[in-house]
């Protein structure tokens, strides 16, 4: 599954940004073990665990956008878009606090 969401921040601030939505989606999801390692400036690896199976991806930030690229199994593909929308809404929201300057 591959998704890109378009910014206009800093590439500093939409790492924050990514960070956060991150740590916002582990809060209200703990039940999925979602986590975000950080391996360059700008790349991580993140996986989540659902209904016993561990799904990986990458988090890449490039100028102008935030790349998701999740190994989604046949069997999970049915929740694809469901992820996407969630995902999403996470992204948007710690988008518009940062334009806002709530974070720095």
């Amino acid at each position: 599954m591959k998704h890109e969401m378009a910014h206009d921040l800093s590439q500093d601030l939409a790492r924050k940004v990514a960070e956060r939505a991150f740590a916002s989606y582990r809060e209200k999801y703990a039940g999925f073990a979602p986590t975000l390692t950080w391996v360059s400036e700008t790349a991580a690896k993140a996986s989540f665990s659902t209904k016993g199976v561990e799904l990986k991806g990458t988090v890449e930030l490039a100028p102008g956008k935030i790349l998701l690229d999740l190994d989604v199994p046949f069997m999970l593909r049915m929740f694809q878009g469901k992820a996407v929308s969630i995902i999403e809404r996470e992204l948007s929201n710690w988008h518009d606090r940062a334009k806002r300057g709530e974070i720095s």
